[in-house]
């Protein structure tokens, strides 16, 4: 049972060793970097502009469902690969064909369903 325990000994004297390296990194950035703060350096700065007015804006909902499109055909992607290495198995060709289509069929679902509540159309 010591040796067990022993092992997890290791890991915690290595993680707090990171920690003290870490720490010790940060606290000589602190003690070695300048520190003279202007007006100026102490502005907001964007892209070189100067900020004008308030920093709050509103984004359209539609930037977020595109994203989220995105999103369910990279998932889609991901699914695909897979079943294409296992459908040339043998044994398995009916089976992860009826599979992928029903999983193609919910993606059509949701297309179908964001076409019909006209999401995708970008105006």
């Amino acid at each position: 049972m010591d040796e067990y325990f022993g092992s997890y000994a290791v890991v915690v004297v290595l993680f707090a060793i990171g920690v003290v390296i870490f720490a010790g990194a940060l606290f000589a950035n602190r003690m070695l970097r300048p520190n003279r703060p202007t007006p100026d350096k102490l502005t907001t700065y964007e892209c070189g502009v100067d900020p004008v007015g308030d920093g709050w804006a509103q984004s359209q909902v539609r930037y977020y469902v595109f994203t989220y499109l995105y999103v369910v055909f990279a998932v889609d992607a991901v699914f695909l690969f897979p079943w294409a290495t296992i459908f040339d198995a043998p044994g398995f060709g009916m089976t992860t064909l009826v599979e992928m289509f029903v999983f193609l069929g919910f993606i059509a679902l949701g297309i179908l369903y964001a076409w019909r509540k006209r999401v995708l159309a970008w105006t």
